[in-house]
């Protein structure tokens, strides 16, 4: 197994969680101190998800042309860009545009970076190194609101240290080998009814986390806020949540390489209903600081058993197409997340980013129980 490169491609998929976990934040506090509301902050979080729409049709296409190196480096070049128009352009209707050129230059990094690891891991160890690639994706996030309460969300340091990363990232991608051969052609939504007809559990898994990591790092500063919190606290409690995520994802990793990956896989969906139930309940408590590592927790576990099972079925251009479709979903899940969670803390309820997450896993842990739930159904 070539570990350098392994290295290689989690470093740089690293410095785009570092990047998000700095940027979207401060976009959020930033849009709120202008005087926008929860919807209009909920539009501004979804539009990514258009742009990952985007990059999961281009990245096959874009690999296959360049290269998998080549493309992601463009693309984090791209990235490095779009964040930095975002201080030079303080407006809403062109942030919006930038926030959708960021989304899909971001995604083919997603796409081929997971495919890349998936690519390079043995049987044995898939589990512990695909949560290590999780956890460190999550590590960065969470440091990006720690940075971003260091720097100060007052003025534009925090856009200017995102772009730096995104900047230098691509020269650790020069001279890697081992990527996954693919075909230059565009992945549909067409193929994507196919792969949720196959799969559908790790299909609904997916995009039900992407909503949570969207919600995550636009809506509950702005939830917490709202709840009496001062900006501080909201960038910590953010950052527990992402301490979760990142720090329970090893075990698990190291779990799904030893007992039943699908039993795992339903603990994490049960925890996570729990865990959205509980935390409007006990948000001015001192449990909430444990409760929110659980629920950072179950729903990284999610993602990540999600991409192990994936690596188990496909490989080189199959897998890439099937990270592409991972990608869709994730861009449907961004897409509707936010909408709804923004739309209905504006005027339903304060708490219906909780409520949102505790549906969508019931939803979850339904299909989980189906006979035959996590087997491939024949098309």
């Amino acid at each position: 197994m070539r570990w350098a490169t392994y290295f290689a491609v989690l470093a740089s998929v690293l410095s785009v969680g570092l990047a998000l976990g700095v940027s979207m934040p401060l976009v959020s506090l930033r849009l709120e101190g202008w005087g926008y509301g929860s919807f209009a902050i909920g539009v501004m979080a979804a539009m990514p998800a258009i742009g990952v729409l985007l990059g999961a049709s281009l990245a096959s296409r874009l690999a296959g042309w360049l290269g998998v190196p080549a493309a992601m480096r463009l693309c984090l070049w791209g990235g490095a860009l779009s964040i930095g128009l975002l201080a030079l352009l303080p407006s809403y209707p062109l942030w919006l545009a930038l926030r959708l050129l960021i989304g899909t230059s971001l995604t083919v990094v997603f796409i081929l970076g997971e495919s890349w690891i998936n690519q390079l891991v043995v049987e044995q160890w898939r589990g512990r190194l695909v949560a290590l690639y999780g956890s460190s994706y999550a590590l960065s996030q969470l440091a990006g609101p720690l940075v971003l309460g260091v720097l100060g969300s007052d003025d534009d340091f925090g856009f200017w240290a995102a772009t730096g990363l995104l900047l230098l990232s691509p020269l650790l991608l020069f001279g890697r080998t081992g990527a996954p051969s693919t075909e230059a052609c565009s992945v549909t939504l067409r193929d994507l009814l196919a792969f949720c007809r196959r799969l559908p559990v790790i299909a609904w898994a997916i995009a039900l986390f992407a909503a949570f990591e969207a919600m995550i790092l636009t809506l509950l500063p702005v939830y917490v806020l709202q709840q009496g919190f001062t900006a501080e606290v909201a960038l910590f409690m953010v950052s527990t949540v992402v301490v979760g995520d990142a720090v329970l994802q090893l075990p698990i990793g190291a779990l799904a390489d030893r007992m039943s990956r699908q039993a795992l896989f339903s603990g994490c969906a049960v925890s996570l209903m729990g865990s959205s139930l509980a935390i409007p309940l006990l948000l001015h408590t001192p449990a909430i600081w444990p409760l929110w590592v659980l629920f950072g927790a179950s729903a990284g576990g999610l993602f990540t058993l999600s991409l192990i099972l994936i690596g188990e079925r496909y490989r080189d251009d199959a897998l890439v197409r099937a990270n592409a479709h991972v990608a869709q979903l994730w861009g449907i899940g961004c897409l509707l997340g936010p909408l709804l969670a923004g739309a209905g803390s504006q005027w339903v309820s304060g708490h219906a980013l909780l409520w949102l997450m505790a549906a969508g896993a019931a939803g979850l842990v339904l299909l989980t129980r189906r006979a035959g739930a996590f087997e491939p159904a024949a098309l």
